[in-house]
């Protein structure tokens, strides 16, 4: 049922960037009938070009990231807000707080732990008091991974079988770009701790998302950079696990839903995000190499030298695969866990076209509808600053099942 209050139930700011495109372009083709949808952002002319290339009949509104009064307007004005517009620590957190202030629901793709902990920081309360759900990490990071544990959790609950202990998200398929917009995240968030070395420690804690870092529970060491046997995951599993690019903000978002839950997945729930790289002779080496590369990635992007080639060869923000490559992408990641009760269970989620493009787009696009259109069905919640899985819950798996992803749970 949408809010018939607000000019719109969704708004999609910064709909002229590639991705944003992207989400208008889903919308317009799958937003049911009547939906009442606006494209915003800074260039008329340029809004009204995507307007036209997308055939649709939906206002314009203009507001710049970094005028707080537009802002305002806009977020009173919709239901919910779908902003596109990164790196989110240098544009994003005036947008969060006029949709927590107006009591607008808002969701992004960030992937970026220390604009999320100053988004906690700064709105948390204010959206509790005003109902706003505050949801960033609305597509490939990190909706498989937090859905994926949500319906882990919910099958062995059902069950009796216990609680999660050693959980394990293994990427077993990825085929797809690299956003230009993901790179310049990483150069914004290198720059920041540059500039602030106390950010270091905030960015590598394991809770940084934490609602209360001393109430969580002391599980032991939780690194996103070792490599293991797969074996350790699932006697099946061959080969050597790599770390997985993004699971240093993945693990994060999966532990901040426990933990909004009142550890509901466990008190001794400890989660990790690994890659496969195959089961030849060759993956311990594939792993290691994939290891110092994303260290050496992050190196080369603090030192100038360095950061002058690295930006010369990798993808600009803005830019994005062709029509081809997106459609050819697609993404498996299998998790693992066993229970207090010795039970083993898996879940799957599995999506066609290119994880950070095409994939994130349908992501995306059905969490705003599901927040919009889904009321009745979403998670009880005061609002805050939450995540896929406790602010939108089963009203988004349905909706990206529908949408043709798989999302699954079974007992092994």
């Amino acid at each position: 049922m949408s809010d018939r209050s607000r000019d719109f139930e969704v708004v999609i700011y910064g709909a002229t960037g590639f991705v944003g495109v992207l989400v208008a372009r889903y919308l317009a083709g799958h937003a049911p009938a009547g939906t009442r949808i606006a494209l915003a952002g800074r260039s008329a002319a340029k809004l009204a070009a995507v307007k036209s290339r997308l055939n649709v009949d939906w206002p314009i509104l203009i507001a710049d990231a970094a005028d707080p009064d537009a802002l305002a307007t806009l977020a009173g004005r919709t239901r919910v807000v779908i902003t596109t517009v990164g790196p989110y620590a240098k544009f994003g957190l005036p947008l969060v707080h006029a949709c927590a202030a107006a009591g607008t629901d808002y969701v992004d793709l960030t992937g970026e732990v220390l604009f999320a902990r100053d988004s906690i920081d700064q709105n948390h309360e204010l959206a509790r008091g005003t109902g706003a759900r505050i949801v960033h990490s609305c597509g490939f990071d990190s909706i498989p991974s937090d859905l994926g544990v949500h319906v882990l959790h919910q099958l062995i609950a059902a069950d009796g079988a216990g609680e999660l202990t050693d959980t394990t998200l293994v990427v077993t398929s990825l085929r797809g770009g690299i956003s230009g917009g993901t790179i310049d995240s990483m150069r914004n968030q290198v720059d920041v701790m540059k500039r602030e070395p106390a950010l270091r420690r905030v960015a590598g804690s394991p809770y940084s998302l934490s609602p209360d870092r001393q109430a969580e529970p002391k599980v032991g060491r939780q690194s996103d950079l070792d490599t293991f046997p797969a074996s350790e995951v699932d006697p099946k599993l061959r080969g050597r696990l790599a770390p997985f690019v993004m699971a240093s903000y993945n693990t994060r978002v999966v532990r901040r839903s426990n933990a909004l839950r009142s550890w509901a997945y466990g008190r001794t729930f400890k989660y990790r995000e690994a890659m496969s790289v195959g089961a030849s002779p060759l993956s311990p080496v594939i792993a290691i190499g994939t290891k110092l590369g994303l260290g050496a990635l992050f190196a080369g992007l603090a030192v100038p030298p360095t950061r002058f080639l690295l930006d010369r060869i990798l993808p600009k923000p803005g830019t994005g695969p062709s029509e081809k490559s997106q459609q050819e992408g697609h993404f498996t990641m299998d998790i693992f866990t066993t229970t207090t009760s010795g039970a083993r269970y898996t879940a799957r989620v599995r999506a066609k076209g290119d994880p950070g493009y095409a994939a994130t787009s349908v992501m995306l696009g059905e969490s705003a509808l599901a927040l919009a259109l889904d009321r009745a069905a979403l998670p009880p919640s005061e609002g805050g600053v939450l995540t896929p899985a406790t602010a939108i819950g089963d009203a988004l798996v349905s909706r990206l099942r529908s949408a043709g992803l798989e999302i699954t749970a079974r007992r092994l």
